[in-house]
């Protein structure tokens, strides 16, 4: 009854409907196109963006543009796109994916709706999987665009600047989805907005669009960088803090736990470190080492705050008192805490942008995609991208035969058949395209094939541009190819003559993915276009995904019934199995991606914050409005700190607001306690920051503006891309660790959320006030020039987990042993802190 309902109220028979009647208007329109000139056909497209600025609607103008593709492709290229291609266009302009089979030409179908959303000049990103295929399509395809008197790029890593910003700026960018992503993310840490090479997200289409948003969603992009840091600095800023004074050399306030150097401590800290002044924008770092080193001295304290264990420092939750492993304190201040230790110091792990396909596919206004197997994912499409997946028919019915399972007590047994198997149909001259899982499989099958004297080529998702010349080879008589399941993906596969007679290509599967959809694609080599071709999958129980979901009961069976190695169980109800096992496989993958993406939402909302502010700050004449809020924002905070509702105003800490104001803002003497007694928050606030407004007109009055809007915007990209880079680290460590909490009857997804909200609002807090002390208190020099925090490399995903492993480094302290100490007593290093 159900399979009947389904029938009759299928939604994709519906939309197919549809898509026919507008396929038809634009086949109608054929033979009209046809009687242009190559002149009058190139006209079309300024017509259309005349139209467009009229008012029409890509949507109205869908009928005659794709019209004008047709006739263009069958000009320029020899093709002629059928009335399926036609469907599947509209289906990638509606902003959905269109699964069509292998062979059925869907490089061709995706240039109608490339072409008319590249009308709007909007720019349009057609994303391949590998730098082969982009290459490849842009070269083909571009003649049809170019004689349509549209733009074409190409984007492919290790371009220079201004070759990426060409490609961007044309009408149709080409590229992979990774490049794509490390450009918005290297565009988000550029010094200059006119270094930005990518333009606002219009519209993408993704080709092979279940691999590129499912299979590799789980693995980010990360720009990891080398910090310009070295150990040394921790080492050398503990010696000297280890000299400091309290009330002399720095205040400490243990209501608000904030701890400031003196003027005295200042004036020390330029002698020992041999400096001027502190505050001078080269000593920054040193700047942060010292303030971090007094924190780490002062204000943590050892088995309160943290604990040493196994020559770790590890955190003390403040509220439950539970050790919180694999959390690190941020911003440097673990760092100098294990200096004060004296353990050793772990380098600072340097992501400095990072960001998951999923979440950067979202940001494009539009987005298509197109695969051959995308139906079994659709509930994932439609629930993370809100793109539906409609299937196109294709343009000749599919007459491959597709087998049920052979199943094998024995991999070996399982090998010995497939062997077998090939050597028979190779003798007769039918081509074989074997498919493995891994490429230990690929290579074990490679040597028993080389015994048996068959010619053969072997792929492993390596070498893209190669592979795919020798996949399209493997339709000839007698080719015999072993391939992973990703080689040579997105070339077809044509016979060869006389192969239709021999049956076709026959695909042959050494196991089963834990994915339908990657049998699917390898069973889709064969039959494309009409052509004949047989799929066969051998599988044994001692394979993976068999062993996962009970084969002991099948291996139960076959020695009842005294089956031996060389006789294989082929039956429906197994293959059912199998296949129910691979939904349960696909459904946990699922899970885990969904999971994965919740906890990335986080980290998204923050990035877009605060790449939305960096561009405010790369795109504004004048800061000096958004650093005056900044400062404005940390008096509040550090009077609201030092001026509780629930105490008493007598009890109320002015000395710890002066304190912060003199080491932060104002020079000594400008606002004093007695300025502040008698006076309301609201007063103090006011007060001081009039003082404040004064000394920056006054620090205004002294240089050009253009000056002071550059010193403005150096100290703000400088403070933001520091404290957001130790973020990312913080908030990666913070997601590591979170798993934990659940054991606590707590969610730690919730958890997360809540704390990485808390994070977020420390390090603006941290931003606003490194702005206002530099713009305070730093004098400014004729040679300003912004400058990177870290030097960024782009680490492929699939590189990127080892990358985040990397080792802890530990730099040696390049102090000599007979040198005077570092902490300024006038010893030698070794007498002193080198003991």
């Amino acid at each position: 009854m159900f399979g009947v309902l389904k029938k009759v109220f299928d939604p994709n028979k519906r939309q197919i409907a549809r898509l026919e009647k507008i396929a038809d208007q634009v086949d109608a329109l054929g033979p009209e196109m046809a009687k242009l000139s190559d002149e009058e056909l190139r006209k079309k497209t300024d017509e259309f963006k005349a139209r467009l600025e009229k008012g029409e609607t890509l949507d109205d103008l869908l009928v005659e543009a794709f019209a004008v593709v047709r006739e263009g492709a069958k000009r320029v290229l020899g093709l002629y796109p059928y009335k399926v291609q036609i469907m599947g266009g509209i289906v990638l302009h509606e902003g959905n994916i269109a699964e069509m089979k292998t062979g059925e030409g869907k490089t061709l179908t995706a240039t109608m709706p490339v072409y008319l959303n590249a009308l709007t000049g909007k720019g349009v990103h057609v994303v391949t999987v590998n730098e082969y295929l982009a290459s490849r399509d842009a070269h083909e395809m571009g003649k049809l665009y170019e004689f349509l008197g549209l733009t074409v790029g190409l984007n492919l890593s290790g371009m220079s600047r201004e070759e990426k910003q060409a490609a961007y700026n044309a009408d149709i960018t080409y590229g992979t989805n990774n490049e794509f992503g490390f450009d918005y993310l290297r565009d988000n840490m550029v010094l200059y907005k006119e270094h930005m090479v990518q333009r606002p997200l219009h519209f993408a289409v993704i080709d092979e669009v279940d691999s590129i948003l499912i299979d590799e969603a789980r693995t980010p992009l990360i720009i990891s960088g080398t910090a310009q840091k070295s150990t040394k600095l921790y080492i050398q800023a503990n010696a000297f803090v280890r000299t400091l004074k309290r009330d002399v050399d720095y205040t400490y306030d243990e209501k608000t736990k904030s701890v400031q150097l003196t003027e005295e401590g200042i004036n020390k800290a330029e002698r020992a470190f041999g400096i001027d002044n502190l505050f001078d924008l080269k000593h920054v770092t040193l700047n942060h080492h010292i303030n971090q080193a007094l924190r780490a001295h002062v204000v943590m304290q050892r088995d309160v705050d943290y604990v040493v264990e196994n020559g770790k420092v590890v955190i003390v939750d403040p509220f439950t008192g539970r050790l919180m492993h694999g959390r690190r304190y941020s911003d440097g201040l673990h760092q100098a805490i294990e200096a004060k230790e004296g353990l050793e110091i772990q380098n600072e792990s340097m992501t400095l942008a990072t960001i998951t396909f999923q979440n950067y596919f979202r940001m494009y206004e539009k987005l298509a995609g197109m695969t051959g197997t995308a139906k079994t994912e659709e509930e994932e499409f439609r629930n993370i991208y809100n793109m539906e997946v409609v299937v196109i028919p294709t343009n000749k019915p599919v007459i491959r035969e597709d087998r049920p399972d052979l199943i094998y007590r024995t991999m070996e047994g399982k090998f010995r058949a497939v062997v077998e198997d090939i050597a028979q149909r190779h003798a007769k001259g039918q081509p074989v395209l074997v498919g493995t899982v891994s490429i230990e499989t690929s290579e074990l099958l490679s040597k028993m094939l080389t015994k048996r004297g068959i010619r053969h080529n072997v792929l492993n998702a390596k070498n893209h541009a190669k592979e795919a010349e020798i996949i399209a080879q493997a339709g000839q008589k007698g080719a015999v190819t072993i391939a992973t399941n990703m080689a040579g993906r997105g070339t077809d596969i044509k016979l060869g003559e006389g192969v239709r007679e021999l049956g076709g290509l026959a695909v042959i599967g050494t196991e089963r993915h834990e994915s339908r959809r990657i049998d699917n694609q390898l069973r889709g080599r064969a039959g494309r276009q009409g052509d004949p071709g047989v799929s066969q999958f051998y599988l044994s129980l001692e394979d993976e995904l068999m062993r996962r979901f009970g084969s002991e009961n099948i291996m139960a069976m076959m020695d009842r019934l005294g089956m031996d190695d060389s006789q294989p169980i082929q039956s429906k109800i197994v293959s059912k199995a199998v296949e129910s096992a691979q939904k349960r496989v696909e459904g946990n993958n699922f899970d885990a991606r969904k999971q994965l993406l919740q906890y990335d939402d986080v980290l998204r909302e923050q990035r877009e914050i605060i790449y939305r502010q960096r561009f405010q700050v790369l795109d504004s004449e004048n800061l000096r409005d958004i650093v005056e809020k900044m400062i404005q924002s940390v008096i509040e905070r550090v009077v609201q700190a030092h001026t509780p509702e629930e105490e008493a105003p007598e009890d109320w800490n002015l000395k710890g607001i002066i304190d912060y104001v003199n080491a932060n803002l104002l020079p000594e003497g400008d606002v004093t306690v007695n300025d502040l007694r008698g006076k309301e928050p609201e007063e103090m606030i006011e007060l001081i920051w009039e003082k404040v407004k004064a000394r920056y007109d006054e620090k205004e009055s002294r240089i050009p503006a253009e000056q002071m809007r550059e010193f403005e915007r150096v100290i703000v990209l400088r403070a933001v891309d520091m404290k957001w880079m130790e973020h990312i680290d913080a908030m990666e460590q913070l997601r590591q660790g979170i798993h934990l909490r659940a054991y606590g009857q707590i969610d730690p997804l919730r958890e997360y959320q809540m704390e990485g909200y808390a994070m977020f609002e420390n390090m603006i807090a941290a931003i606003e006030e490194e702005v206002a002390r530099y713009i305070m208190k730093a004098e400014i020099q004729n040679n300003l020039e912004r400058q990177e925090v870290a030097k960024g490399e782009a680490v492929h995903p699939k590189e990127g987990e080892e990358k985040a492993k990397r080792k802890p480094v530990r730099k040696a302290v390049d102090i000599g042993r007979n040198d005077p100490c570092i902490c300024g007593s006038g010893k030698k290093y070794k007498h002193c802190c080198g003991r």
